[in-house]
């Protein structure tokens, strides 16, 4: 098999894993505890909230061998100001095994995002995100935006941005992500990495954008929470459009992604689940570890 890294890991403090409903009601974020306390028509939650420990278990059990931390899209950009604090804990402690990826919010202004931002690089973070303005509720406008974005550039960290798939289902806390807002950010900033989340609501196969999206090389796609939005087949159609180089494997771990068959996250179950598709071992080896490791420098 070849090395794995897991490019889309969410983890939380022992603040919020304590109590995550009352901590977000605290904190001033619904849309989070909308998302990520909710539990299944079956009373299974959508989600755990695992400890550090937890999570190398489950990179062992995976032979996971580096996971990348991402931020959340909060709300309040004091409440990504602490998870960032928690995650340089984390790469501080097992910088062996977890990189990270720092989060931020526009609305405090330009010079206290830039702060953020080169604390994060001096800090040994590897990118931004997992953000998404539409679900933070600021235009790609703002100047906090586009200072972050510039500062991002210089310091060559990618950014991660979450893409809800539209033909999916509705679902609690669904916020549509305009394909044609992540074709202009994408175009308009060539010298940004992005790598949009979920597969990028498979993008490249949008009758209006896909040319485009195919062709704009700053562009890249991981595969968080796939088997809960995509058939299997997701992977070799993705392959024949962009490439595997441009592909980066997720899990999108705590979340429970086979919960006909499981109770809790496993990223085992969803390494198991590409190991069986024969891929091209060339393929196989960029999607697994090796975009991952040139796009975060890990």
């Amino acid at each position: 098999m070849a090395a794995l890294i897991d490019a889309h890991v969410h983890l939380y403090s022992p603040e919020i894993n304590e109590s995550p409903a009352e901590w977000a009601a605290a904190a001033g974020e619904a849309h989070w505890a909308t998302l990520c306390t909710r539990v299944r028509r079956n009373g299974q939650p959508v989600q755990a909230f695992p400890t550090v420990d937890e999570l190398l278990r489950a990179m062992d059990e995976a032979q996971v061998s580096k996971a990348v931390l991402l931020g959340w899209y909060w709300e309040k950009h004091y409440n990504c100001v602490a998870q960032n604090r928690f995650f340089e804990r984390c790469i501080r402690a097992h910088p062996d095994r977890l990189a990270a990826c720092a989060t931020f919010h526009p609305e405090v202004g330009e010079k206290p995002v830039i702060e953020e931002l080169r604390w994060a690089k001096e800090h040994g973070f590897c990118g931004l995100g997992e953000l998404s303005p539409h679900s933070q509720h600021f235009e790609l406008s703002d100047a906090g935006w586009l200072a972050a974005l510039a500062v991002a550039a210089e310091l060559g960290l990618p950014i991660n941005l979450h893409v809800t798939e539209p033909l999916s289902k509705n679902y609690p806390g669904r916020v549509l992500t305009p394909l044609t807002d992540l074709v202009t950010l994408a175009r308009s900033h060539p010298r940004n990495a992005f790598v949009l989340a979920h597969w990028g609501a498979r993008l490249p196969f949008d009758p209006v954008h896909g040319d485009e999206i195919r062709a704009q090389r700053n562009v890249f796609f991981d595969t968080a929470a796939s088997p809960l939005l995509y058939g299997p087949e997701v992977f070799r159609e993705m392959i024949e459009a962009v490439g595997a180089d441009r592909i980066v494997f997720g899990s999108d771990y705590p979340l429970i992604l086979f919960p006909a068959t499981e109770r809790a996250p496993s990223i085992k179950s969803f390494v198991a689940q590409v190991e069986t598709l024969g891929l091209e071992p060339s393929d196989e080896r960029k999607i697994f570890s090796a975009t991952a490791a040139v796009i975060y420098r890990i």
